[in-house]
């Protein structure tokens, strides 16, 4: 196994005051911003409403105040509009406008739908033509005109040979042209694309300047719903996680575990609140994900205090948990950076879908690795310290073992952490 440090004696409850200091620090702060700030940003997913993902042929700097005024004229001026940009595509010129569904109905909601594509097509929309927009063509809608100009002169013989140009065209649109075309004339370069088929695209087609690219709409009672449920999962596991490890070794081990899981999603969802990130349902998988990933690093380290506690029985609990955490240190510290290295390169270069949830993740590995052996493993200590056996390990029920006469301690005695 590979091994970052060479027998570390690092005395980590020593320390357990700073960490118990740096929680406070980042539950304090997020907390503060949860209730007398901004508050946690809910998705479209728990609030409701109207999503429509839009891409524009500028840059969103140039176009917000006459989308904004678009907005406003159809009654929307409150609307929230997001600009989208990431490492792997900084000039996306895309944005997101999110118009909240609260006490709307269904008919409601799609009203308001309609008025953020009137409002784009109003402000944006190709004027003075009554041709269809090419940004905003189908693969279906293409092949009918191809097919109806037929510039390749198949007639009857075309079967689904303007269906695959169709998907070409589209495609050439979508990947290099990042959804926009400016000039038809760069359709040229894809492959059957001739002459004559260039003049058909450009007779029946304008070049307008932004393509939907989504849209979603959520009542906002299936939001409530979806909130509360979330809520309860959430619980479940914890709960759930609770009752294992109690079994599994005792039960101050699995409320000390629980509650230095339960420390790294208020910590988490603190800093989705100061950060202005959205929680949605790919957040609250990425919550659990990381309710998993803190508590198996917990159980690991518990499982070595369990194993050196029969070993070094002359040793006080506390010297018990800190041998433990420096032998199980290169394995923390490998795995979790890199788990943590993938996030991190999923959160930079995921793009908005992955976004918030890579966030989550990013934010999670780091506040429940130090809370494993920073919250966790001391909160055992303190319960230890608190019924008066803090002075030697044993092999009392605190200390996480059962009792068991079969046991001849001397002669079977290891080095610590070797079996």
């Amino acid at each position: 196994m590979i091994e970052l440090f060479k027998q570390p004696n690092i005395d980590w409850m020593g320390k357990a005051k700073y960490f118990y200091a740096l929680s406070g620090i980042l539950l304090l702060a997020g907390w503060a911003s949860i209730f007398f700030g901004s508050g946690i940003r809910y998705g479209i997913d728990f609030k409701g409403g109207t999503n429509v993902d839009v891409r524009f042929a500028q840059p969103y700097a140039k176009i917000e105040d006459r989308l904004r005024t678009g907005l406003a004229t159809q009654g929307l001026g409150n609307t929230e509009v997001q600009p989208i940009s990431d490492i792997a595509n900084p000039n996306s010129n895309e944005v997101v406008i999110f118009v909240e569904g609260k006490g709307q109905d269904d008919q409601a909601l799609q009203a308001s739908r309609e008025k953020v594509l009137n409002a784009l097509n109003a402000t944006f929309g190709v004027s003075g033509s009554n041709k269809a927009d090419f940004n905003s063509a189908t693969p279906t809608s293409l092949a009918a005109v191809l097919t109806e100009k037929d510039p390749l002169l198949l007639s009857a013989n075309a079967g689904d040979r303007y269906q695959q140009l169709a998907k070409k065209l589209l495609d050439y649109r979508d990947k290099n042209a990042n959804g926009v075309l400016t000039n038809f004339d760069e359709l040229s370069k894809v492959d059957g694309v001739t002459g004559p088929v260039l003049a058909a695209v450009k007779n029946s087609f304008a070049l307008g300047p932004f393509a939907i690219r989504n849209v979603e709409v959520v009542g906002p009672k299936v939001g409530a719903e979806l909130r509360k449920q979330a809520i309860f999962v959430t619980l479940y596991a914890l709960g759930g996680m609770l009752v294992y490890i109690a079994f599994r070794f005792e039960w101050v081990y699995g409320a000390a575990a629980v509650l230095a899981v339960f420390h790294d999603v208020l910590i988490t969802l603190g800093f989705f609140s100061l950060l202005r990130f959205e929680i949605s349902l790919t957040v609250i998988a990425a919550l659990l994900t990381l309710v998993g990933y803190s508590m198996n690093d917990t159980i690991v380290i518990f499982d070595r205090i369990r194993e050196n506690n029969r070993l070094l029985r002359k040793e006080s609990f506390a010297d018990v948990v800190n041998k433990s955490i420096n032998q199980t240190l290169s394995r923390t510290i490998l795995t979790s950076g890199l788990t943590f290295l993938t996030v991190l390169v999923l959160f930079l270069m995921g793009g908005q879908v992955l976004r918030a949830f890579s966030f989550a993740l990013v934010v999670g590995i780091v506040v429940g690795t130090y809370s494993s052996f920073g919250i966790a493993a001391p909160l055992v200590v303190a319960w230890n310290r608190w019924r008066g056996q803090g002075a030697v390990a044993g092999p009392g029920p605190a200390a996480g073992n059962k009792t068991r006469s079969s046991e001849s301690v001397p002669a079977r005695l290891a080095p610590a952490g070797r079996r």
